[in-house]
C-alpha cells in the first residue's frame, strides 16, 4: 500500500509519534519525509510555500494535501480512516469528552512537561528554579487528574476502547517519562503507570516508544 503522505519533522518528535499512533489504527502509512533536514528544508521556498510558518510537524498528503500542527495532523489522520467514530467519538458528548482530554494533553501537560525537559535535550534552554518548580508542581497536578479519571479498573480514558484522548494525552506522558516522570511522580499516580503500560503493549504504539522507567528526575 502507498504511504497516505509524508510528516516532515527531525526525529523523536512526540507530536509526530501521536500522530503515526493514530494512522496505525486507521491502516494510513505516515512515514518521516527522507533527508529532511531541520532548519535548513524548512526554510526553503519549496517548504515555506507548503507550509508558510516554517514549522514541524508538517505532513504532505499523497493527493497533495497540506496540513500543520501536530494537533491538526492528528485529527486529520484520525478522520480518515475506518476508525474514524471509534477514535473521534460517535456522538458530540462522546466528542466533546475526548475533546476535553486532548486539550487538557496540549493546555496543561506539554506547556509544563517541555520547558524542563527542554533544558536537557536543547541546547541553551534555561530555566531558573521558582519556573522549574511550578512547571513541575503543574505537571503534577495534570498527571492525578488523569489519574483520578483512571480509577476503579477504568482501562481507556473514554469508554472502552482507545480514542484520540488515550493517545494524545499518552504522547505527552511518554514523553515526560524522559526527564520529568520519576519514581516519586509514579508513586502518586499509579493508574497512570498501568493504563500507560497497557497502551505501551499494544501493536500500535509502538511509535511512542517505551515508557521509560526514570528514577530520579534530571534538574537543571
Amino acid at each position: 500500500m502507498a504511504p497516505f503522505g509524508k510528516i516532515y519533522s527531525y526525529p523523536g518528535n512526540f507530536r509526530v509519534e501521536r500522530a503515526q499512533v493514530v494512522a496505525a489504527y486507521n491502516g494510513l502509512e505516515v512515514p518521516l519525509a527522507e533527508d529532511f533536514k531541520m532548519n535548513v528544508d524548512n526554510k526553503s521556498p519549496e517548504f515555506l510555500a507548503k507550509f508558510p510558518l516554517g514549522m514541524v510537524p508538517a505532513l504532505e498528503c499523497a493527493d497533495g494535501f497540506c496540513v500543520g500542527q501536530g494537533g491538526a495532523i492528528a485529527y486529520y489522520l484520525a478522520r480518515s480512516g475506518p476508525k474514524k467514530d471509534q477514535l473521534l467519538g460517535a456522538d458530540p458528548k462522546t466528542q466533546a469528552i475526548i475533546d476535553e482530554w486532548v486539550f487538557l494533553g496540549e493546555t496543561e501537560l506539554i506547556p509544563n512537561i517541555l520547558p524542563p525537559t527542554a533544558i536537557v535535550f536543547y541546547k541553551g534552554y534555561t530555566l531558573d528554579d521558582d519556573r522549574y518548580n511550578k512547571c513541575i508542581a503543574a505537571a503534577e497536578r495534570a498527571l492525578k487528574r488523569v489519574d483520578a479519571a483512571l480509577q476503579g479498573g477504568q482501562k481507556y480514558l473514554v469508554g472502552d476502547s482507545v480514542t484520540l484522548a488515550d493517545i494524545m494525552v499518552a504522547g505527552c506522558v511518554f514523553f515526560g517519562t524522559k526527564v520529568v516522570i520519576d519514581a516519586e511522580i509514579r508513586k502518586e499516580i499509579p493508574n497512570v503507570v498501568a493504563w500507560a503500560q497497557r497502551l505501551e503493549a499494544l501493536p500500535e504504539f509502538k511509535a511512542l516508544g517505551e515508557f521509560n522507567l526514570l528514577e530520579t528526575r534530571i534538574k537543571p
